[in-house]
């Protein structure tokens, strides 16, 4: 073969496999995290739709029908689209169990004694509030937070209550709400937060009551719009990734031309003389 050729078609093949490998490599590799819905405190399991989430995909991960999802979804359109962020109901369980989220654990304040006539029963007083700054202890400048749900649960199921959370308007007036005439034992105090807050302590805790006791509990969650805004993502180098396939777009034509020069100049040649062809 010759050497001129060899070394040309030698170059084409680097270029080749140097063009083919730069635009697969352009883009960062996706890595998909998924966690299993959790029941929140009312029983119900929801997952929260993800970038290029369907409702095929939504049924796989959380091993259902999309008959099923259709039903416990009834505003889901005859195409069964999704939009990022949407909250789906995927199933319903039993109270939610006490486990841990995030953040420290609430710390609640000395039951103190009631001032009203020994019944045989206590009070139990929660308090969802916005956690403005995240330290997960309540100031008094941090308002209370409506739209959350709050379940009070004896672990012996021999009591079990929930109620909403809401803002009273007397600013003098606690804030929080309060449970009366709950027999005295031992307690898992769950909350459930709005869709458009993130949790600053763990959202379920164990008290033990005693006859006769008031006992108070805080629980913060802080603003999504403060979280974004102290989080916000520093842009990576996706931006280099289309100048990388452009590069290797060039790379492939460059090696096509080598490779139609080197197939010319390995072509036998002709020319006219005396008007017979003669081959060289």
């Amino acid at each position: 073969m010759n050497p001129k050729r060899f070394f040309t078609l030698f170059i084409l093949s680097i270029l080749l496999l140097f063009g083919l490998w730069l635009p697969a490599n352009a883009a960062p590799s996706l890595q998909v995290q998924y966690s299993t819905p959790t029941p929140g405190p009312d029983g119900r399991i929801i997952y929260i739709v993800q970038p290029g989430d369907t409702c095929t995909r939504v049924t796989l991960l959380n091993g259902i029908s999309e008959q099923t999802l259709r039903q416990l979804n009834s505003k889901l359109d005859s195409d069964c689209t999704l939009v990022e962020g949407q909250q789906l109901l995927i199933g319903l369980a039993g109270p939610a169990a006490g486990t841990a989220t995030v953040g420290p654990s609430p710390t609640p304040l000395l039951p103190t004694v009631s001032p009203t006539p020994f019944t045989g029963t206590t009070e139990i007083c929660v308090l969802l509030f916005d956690d403005q700054n995240g330290d997960a202890l309540r100031q008094e400048t941090e308002p209370a937070v409506a739209g959350g749900a709050v379940s009070v649960t004896e672990i012996n199921g021999e009591y079990s209550a929930a109620r909403d959370t809401v803002i009273n308007p007397d600013p003098e007036a606690y804030q929080g709400i309060c449970f009366s005439d709950v027999p005295e034992g031992s307690y898992n105090i769950t909350v459930g937060i709005p869709d458009n807050f993130n949790p600053t302590m763990e959202l379920n805790y164990k008290l033990d009551v005693h006859a006769g006791d008031r006992a108070f509990v805080d629980f913060g969650a802080q603003s999504q719009e403060i979280s974004v805004a102290g989080n916000e993502e520093t842009p990576g180098n996706g931006g280099m990734s289309p100048i990388m396939g452009i590069l290797g777009g060039l790379l492939l034509l460059g090696g096509a031309a080598l490779g139609y020069y080197a197939w010319r100049s390995g072509k036998p040649e002709s020319k006219l003389s005396g008007g017979n062809i003669l081959k060289r």
